[in-house]
């Protein structure tokens, strides 16, 4: 099973998951795999059946038990039973994970290529573009994956509806490097709040964390 990557951090455990077995290889290692199996048939989606175990084949790894993630209307995920908060994302081929006891996290994970560059005005500050400048094309599309990532990790995090990623929330200036971290705003809530979002790239994807 192709746990890609697990880590902790500010009292959180964070994981990586590659997803190179099939549906069924991955709800057979479930014990209740029956019972899980009629449920994501019912979803009708393939993908969304293959997100779903996964994240839970994931969720299990990072705890040592089978627990259910289930979703709030506003379709924030929640683990049914378990104190602790969660965040979910999945991209191509991994998902992703982040819990913590008390504190909400947030994650992101999104798949390396050349869509971001057509949305990027959307999301971007024109202060942000300038990320960009001088840089070559991957090392742009990095960046500009990297901006929309962590923006994503936000809007998870303050938990607020008509966020404007280019007005709201906002990514300053950083050395693109294989990991590290760059602080972050968000001027969406009454009291704007100031985060540190973490973050490694990959040859596939680009992934971002931070805990409010």
């Amino acid at each position: 099973m192709p746990l890609l990557k697990k880590w902790t951090d500010g009292g959180a455990t964070w994981g990586i998951w590659q997803v190179t077995e099939s549906f069924d290889e991955l709800a057979d290692s479930f014990c209740d795999a029956g019972a899980w199996r009629a449920e994501m048939m019912a979803l009708g989606s393939p993908v969304r059946r293959m997100e779903r175990t996964a994240v839970r084949v994931l969720l299990r790894e990072l705890t040592g038990s089978e627990l259910i993630i289930s979703h709030h209307p506003s379709g924030k995920p929640y683990v049914e039973g378990a104190s602790f908060l969660i965040s979910v994302s999945h991209t191509k081929g991994y998902v992703a994970i982040g819990i913590h006891p008390t504190r909400e996290p947030g994650i992101d994970i999104e798949q390396y290529g050349e869509r971001v560059n057509r949305v990027a005005s959307r999301f971007m500050h024109p202060t942000e573009l300038s990320a960009c400048e001088g840089a070559d094309h991957s090392t742009c599309l990095y960046m500009l994956l990297l901006h929309w990532s962590a923006k994503e990790t936000l809007y998870k995090i303050i938990g607020c509806e008509e966020v404007d990623f280019s007005e709201h929330l906002r990514i300053h200036a950083f050395r693109l490097q294989q990991s590290g971290t760059f602080a972050a705003e968000e001027y969406r809530t009454e009291h704007p709040q100031r985060f540190t979002v973490h973050y490694l790239t990959h040859p596939d994807f680009v992934c971002t964390w931070a805990l409010k």
